[in-house]
């Protein structure tokens, strides 16, 4: 990112790229001049790089707008965290405050993070279990036993969707809810102990069943 500033040095512009062309005091510098400046001529004119900010993961948290600060030679970019995103379902409310109804008069539900992960749980489990219907229409329509590698697997992908569901709801706080979608590693980036959320049963046995 670069920062354009004013000579009272206040920022006039920020670009998420290098500009290729910018006018300043009426002069106009293009995409090959601007490259060919050392740093130097950059400040000389006032455009900066900015150093990042590290961001706050928009999966778990809602973020300020940045803000922008000249310092030195660089501009520095800071982000700032403004809430957790809610664990809980939330009843939506509408711009007056009151209870936000939906055209039958519900009211309106905004899902939280445990809700979707949960979803998201059962979503993952079915398609864990899907490919094996053909097995159950032939046991009901022909009496031919289901393979006990495929019922033990479905069994198990059940256990296992129960299991991450309920540790979802015991998540007491937000970390506690990261730590259940996070995968450790050792020293040499194999897998230490993969996230819960992602602890399924192996269909490596099962595979041949598939349709």
């Amino acid at each position: 990112m670069w920062a354009l500033l004013d000579d009272s040095d206040n920022i006039t512009q920020i670009y998420s790229n290098f500009p290729t062309k910018i006018t300043i005091n009426d002069r106009n510098y293009d995409k090959k001049e601007l490259y060919a400046m050392s740093s130097s001529d950059k400040l000389a004119i006032k455009l900066y790089e900015v150093t990042p900010a590290s961001k706050f993961n928009e999966n778990y948290y809602i973020s300020n707008d940045p803000t922008y600060a000249k310092s030195g030679d660089k501009v520095v970019e800071t982000i700032t965290k403004a809430a957790d995103k809610a664990l809980a379902d939330v009843n939506a409310i509408d711009e007056n405050g009151d209870p936000l109804l939906d055209d039958d008069g519900v009211q309106v539900v905004t899902l939280g993070l445990k809700s979707n992960a949960k979803n998201k749980a059962t979503t993952n489990a079915s398609g864990w279990l899907k490919g094996f219907g053909w097995l159950i229409q032939r046991k009901v329509t022909a009496s031919v036993a289901i393979p006990s590698a495929v019922t033990t697997y479905m069994a198990a992908i059940r256990t296992d969707h129960g299991n991450i569901c309920t540790a979802i709801d015991a998540a007491a706080d937000m970390d506690a809810f990261i730590a259940l979608h996070t995968t450790t590693y050792n020293e040499d980036r194999t897998v230490n102990v993969i996230a819960k959320t992602q602890s399924w049963t192996s269909d490596a046995n099962v595979k041949a069943y598939r349709r």
